[in-house]
């Protein structure tokens, strides 16, 4: 089968009309007719080669939506005709310890869709079964795409912490990642407390910040001293990452699934031994996850703020993005 894509050749280079062609495919893998893909800074990430990671001719586009056109014939929870999505992960081993126990995500054999393979950016992609979930009918899916990747970023660490619906959250920064974050944690039950910007406020609040802080503001951080059981920081920038940890409740947790690249400047004494306070990560999340936090988002009415582009304009898409004037993420619709 020969599918038609864009693709970029080179490191930050443009994006070109691109065709490759699919063998047969296999028992266990599942072809999706592309109808819409999120752009994530992550595909940026990519295309510029950031993390050394990036084969050329690239095919980003990991936030994929579409109809199921294909299933191999050991491929029992999806039909052709579902409605699908995948995120940042096409295949896993399904044998190793963290795949045997449902942590997927953290498969050190798991493959990423846009790293040696080609992505969402395409009339066709093609995964392994157990990475393709099915969206809910109560989900908008023209609107779902970045809630694969940007928006399990944002769940999976409340699932991870056992956020309970009485707990005080804060989310560092509102942007494309963050303002999923608000959403999330104020239909979990939580009171949500926005880091942003005085001109952000009151969008903030419209997106379920029940109060925000000032970020710039280090007698505003400091007067929060105590107040969190969680606080998501989705920043890639530092922080005084010190201050953060004094607004954090007894064994409150900072969590960052926004990607700091520069070491963190974290002191034990006093605040973190003496709360038994606790700083992660976690990388999107298992296949269950992806599923709950789909369920979730249908039960309450959760989308992510989006701007559309049709994929022919990927080109503009990106410099839309590289020029941080998205408001909140980008979908590319299939032309």
């Amino acid at each position: 089968m020969t599918v038609k894509a864009y693709a970029v050749t080179k490191a930050k280079g443009d994006f070109e009309p691109f065709e490759f062609e699919l063998g047969d495919i296999d028992p266990y893998e599942v072809d999706i007719s592309v109808e819409s893909c999120g752009i994530c800074h992550s595909d940026l990430s990519m295309v510029d080669d950031e993390w050394g990671m990036a084969q050329f001719p690239l095919v980003p586009g990991h936030e994929v939506v579409g109809k199921v056109s294909a299933v191999g014939d050991h491929v029992t929870h999806v039909k052709v005709g579902d409605r699908v999505g995948l995120g940042w992960h096409a295949g896993y081993c399904m044998m190793c310890d963290q795949c045997m126990s449902g942590d997927h995500n953290l498969c050190s054999s798991a493959e990423p869709t846009i790293a040696g393979r080609h992505g969402g950016f395409a009339d066709t992609v093609r995964a392994k079964a157990p990475s393709v979930v099915k969206i809910p009918d109560g989900l908008n899916a023209s609107e779902a795409g970045p809630l694969l990747c940007g928006g399990i970023a944002m769940f999976n660490p409340m699932v991870q912490a056992g956020l309970s619906p009485t707990d005080s959250v804060g989310v560092i920064g509102i942007g494309g990642l963050g303002h999923m974050g608000l959403k999330f944690a104020a239909a979990w039950g939580c009171h949500v407390t926005a880091f942003t910007s005085d001109s952000k406020r009151q969008e903030a609040i419209d997106m379920g910040a029940h109060d925000t802080i000032n970020s710039r503001d280090p007698e505003a951080i400091k007067a929060a001293a105590g107040r969190f059981d969680l606080v998501l920081s989705t920043v890639n920038v530092p922080l005084d990452w010190n201050a953060v940890l004094s607004t954090l409740k007894p064994r409150g947790r900072l969590m960052m699934p926004g990607a700091v690249t520069e070491p963190l400047d974290i002191n034990v004494l006093p605040e973190m031994m003496f709360k038994q306070l606790s700083v992660g990560s976690s990388p999107v999340g298992a296949p269950v996850v992806i599923r709950q936090m789909l369920d979730f988002a249908a039960r309450h009415d959760i989308a992510p703020v989006n701007e559309h582009f049709p994929m022919s304009k990927v080109n503009d898409a990106f410099e839309h993005l590289r020029s941080g004037k998205a408001r909140f993420r980008i979908v590319l619709d299939r032309d």
